[in-house]
């Protein structure tokens, strides 16, 4: 009984101590926790983690029972295991630092002036739904690349700038099988067909359906490493896809394509409320 008191006793010791900074600390701590385990989730780097609390498990239970060498050996393979983990998975760690890059910090200090976008893209989006809608009924394959925040100029290096406003006639004869650039991806840019006949990176996803042909690991691939909406019409189905943050969803109609891409891709308005918390100097003086 008397544990028992003094354990109670130092608990509301301890609790009398704990400031606000003390609770908004933790709630941080606690935050940033729980958006790594979000990032490493579906990757190897899971299995990582994995690792690392079985050798840690391993190491304290060896201490304790006083195993030197066992000890000697777990704590020699931390030191270098720092550098083979970086090593190893560049490519998660590369994903990971991307995935923190992408969020919207930025949009606390700068405002949008979007009513020329949401023009452009209101029409890109009409254009490119009815060219996947027509290619999905010929099955004829596309891949179509609509840039978002993180920027796409290394892709379209590896294509033939069109810069170019977007129809479906248009789309359709670019992805009209034997075209020069039908086998690339297509790169909308700010609503516009900014580039054709673009490479990008396959996934590295082993667990990608063996039905899905290069085209959909192209998508997942692009979607793995930037934060841009790749729509995907394949030649052998016709089948609609569309690839985001590293998932593929598929049999789209045209109905389902246009909600998705106008949530995505149409900047949200500006209203009063948003323009007092855009930064003075883009605050438009009346």
């Amino acid at each position: 009984m008397e544990i028992l008191t003094a354990f109670w006793q130092s608990c509301l010791s301890v609790i009398k101590t704990i400031t606000v900074f003390d609770v908004i600390d933790i709630l941080i701590v606690a935050f940033l926790i729980y958006k790594l385990i979000q990032l490493l989730r579906e990757t190897r780097a899971e299995q990582l983690v994995k690792g690392i609390i079985i050798l840690g498990a391993a190491y304290l239970v060896s201490t304790q029972l006083g195993l030197k060498t066992m000890s000697f050996l777990l704590v020699n393979l931390a030191n270098f295991g720092v550098i083979a983990v970086v090593v190893v998975f560049q490519p998660e760690l590369r994903k990971l630092l991307e995935q923190v890059g992408r969020a919207k910090i930025g949009s606390m200090f700068t405002s949008r002036e979007d009513g020329d976008d949401v023009s452009r893209w209101e029409h890109a989006i009409d254009a490119i739904c009815e060219a996947c809608v027509s290619l999905s009924k010929q099955k004829i394959g596309a891949l179509i690349v609509c840039e978002k925040q993180t920027k796409l100029g290394d892709i379209i290096r590896t294509g033939t700038v069109i810069d170019a406003d977007p129809s479906p006639e248009l789309i359709g004869n670019i992805f009209f099988p034997n075209s020069p650039l039908h086998d690339g991806a297509m790169i909308i840019r700010d609503g516009r067909m900014h580039a054709a006949g673009c490479f990008l990176p396959l996934s590295e996803n082993y667990t990608i359906s063996r039905e899905l042909g290069t085209r959909h690991r192209a998508a997942l691939g692009m979607s793995e490493n930037s934060d841009a909406v790749v729509l995907v019409v394949s030649e052998e189905t016709g089948v609609i896809t569309v690839a985001q943050n590293g998932t593929l969803k598929r049999n789209f109609d045209f109905q389902m394509l246009k909600a998705t891409l106008e949530r995505e891709l149409i900047p949200e308005p500006v209203t009063e409320t948003a323009e007092k918390k855009a930064p003075f100097w883009k605050v438009k003086r009346r």
